[in-house]
């Protein structure tokens, strides 16, 4: 595993999709590759009015520690959550309530939330044994997921931040697993994960570095479409990028497939759009399909954006300042790469690259005039309205770009569905048109397998991995 435990495994935290994938976590619902739902601890889901939500429970259920569980549990567990001194960023700016009603368990939102059962999929929802929480039920206590699941694996050990222990649970409600048994560990250095799938002391590995993919059969290594997009966040309320033709200047003197030939080493894709391949619907419903966006090639994919800027002539000598991260290598290479693109456009072009604890409050404070982020294009939900919102709304709390678009706030008011899918095509063709963002490239990520290893679960959402089918030859 690539990165140890960061709050003792808690599942209110982002430790939770190490539970998830791990199989000894659930949650009531889950999302399947559009983003649709399927059952999971529930087996139906209906929605009674704007606010309430019904979901009937699986029976025969029974927890790690042998508890059976019940409709009181899982509200129990749900309104922990909800009621968390820090909640699960799932439940963002969502007040929810949850009580028991029979076999059937009924969620309430203060305001209307077609998202709803999405969110009810995030592995920080997972449903536990009431022995996992406080006994005092203290809103900011540690909860104990180790034999407190439901999943086919139990959760028998944790070694700190070394590595934790698996077993089959004989009494999963499900098919039985086929593997015996998970042993973890946890290897933050990528050079010795590389090491450890070479020599075949680990049949899985997460992460294997780009610049470790040459040393590694290619057999082993697995490239995997991640919903997240390298894009260039233009200052639209100041400063040079408040002017659109000087956007558009930048927008076509970047040059995204020379970024992905080096720092990537052809491990991604260049950008199309905001949305990449990770999610299959986006290129279906966008007029340019999967042709890039940005630089020279992108010509023919800006002739069939509505609206887009043409591109104006740059003053010699125009002053801007790109921001970055150095937490990701690969952005602080690219800025000098970017850089280099720009001062050929006519730019005088400074970089300011520092740790993201560092640098966001200067980022959401407007002291770029570009700034270079690698964004989750589907947060918790699976969904990319969140994200739009969030970056690109009058709503949004993560605005770089400075943009209210009305478009991306009426895409979170739709049910989930092709009507919704259709508007984030459009919000998308509009955040795009007015050079707010600029898309650089679709991040991949390499995932190391045994040659051994069958039915491992490659997953762009990083919420499965082993599962009951996962086998050794």
């Amino acid at each position: 595993m690539l990165q140890p435990p960061r709050s003792g495994l808690s599942p209110l935290s982002d430790d939770a999709f190490k539970l998830s994938r791990w199989a000894t976590a659930q949650t009531l619902l889950y999302l399947d590759s559009d983003g649709g739902i399927l059952a999971g601890l529930a087996t139906a889901w209906s929605r009674e009015d704007e606010l309430t939500w019904r979901l009937s429970l699986r029976q025969g259920v029974t927890f790690h520690d042998g508890t059976e569980m019940t409709s009181d549990h899982a509200a129990a567990s749900l309104a922990y959550a909800a009621g968390y001194s820090v909640p699960p960023r799932i439940l963002d700016g969502v007040r929810m309530s949850v009580r028991a009603d029979g076999t059937d368990l009924v969620v309430s939102t203060a305001e209307p939330d077609a998202l709803l059962p999405q969110r009810l999929t995030s592995p920080q929802l997972a449903i536990l044994s009431p022995a996992a929480y406080p006994p005092d039920g203290r809103a900011d206590g540690p909860v104990d997921p180790v034999g407190h699941g439901t999943g086919p694996f139990v959760l028998t050990a944790v070694d700190g931040t070394a590595g934790a222990t698996l077993d089959r649970f004989p009494g999963y409600w499900g098919s039985a697993a086929t593997l015996e048994g998970i042993d973890l560990t946890f290897v933050p250095d990528g050079t010795a994960r590389a090491a450890a799938l070479r020599s075949g002391e680990a049949d899985l590995v997460e992460a294997v570095p780009v610049s470790q993919a040459a040393t590694i059969d290619p057999s082993l290594v697995h490239e995997v479409p991640m919903p997240r997009t390298a894009t260039l966040y233009l200052n639209t309320a100041r400063g040079p990028m408040s002017d659109p033709a000087v956007r558009a200047a930048v927008r076509d003197a970047v040059d995204p497939g020379t970024l992905v030939d080096t720092m990537y080493e052809g491990h991604a894709d260049v950008a199309a759009g905001l949305l990449g391949p990770a999610l299959s619907w986006a290129a279906p419903r966008r007029g340019w399909g999967s042709q890039p966006y940005a630089g020279a090639q992108g010509a023919a994919a800006r002739g069939l954006v509505p609206g887009a800027q043409q591109a104006g002539t740059v003053a010699p000598g125009t002053a801007i300042t790109i921001g970055s991260y150095s937490d990701r290598p690969e952005l602080a290479e690219a800025v000098v790469v970017i850089a280099q693109q720009l001062e050929a456009a006519g730019f005088t072009v400074a970089t300011d690259v520092r740790e993201y604890a560092q640098i966001e409050a200067d980022a959401l404070a407007g002291r770029f005039d570009v700034f270079l982020l690698s964004r989750a294009t589907v947060l918790d939900s699976g969904d990319p309205v969140a994200y739009m919102v969030s970056d690109f709304a009058s709503t949004g709390s993560f605005s770089l770009s400075f943009l209210s678009d009305d478009e991306v706030d009426r895409a979170g008011d739709l049910p989930v569905g092709q009507e919704r899918q259709d508007l984030i095509m459009r919000a998308e063709e509009k955040i795009l048109a007015c050079g707010a963002a600029v898309p650089l490239l679709h991040e991949r990520v390499l995932h190391g397998e045994a040659a051994t290893v069958k039915q491992a679960q490659r997953d762009p959402r990083e919420r499965e991995l082993v599962t009951t089918s996962t086998r050794l030859a």
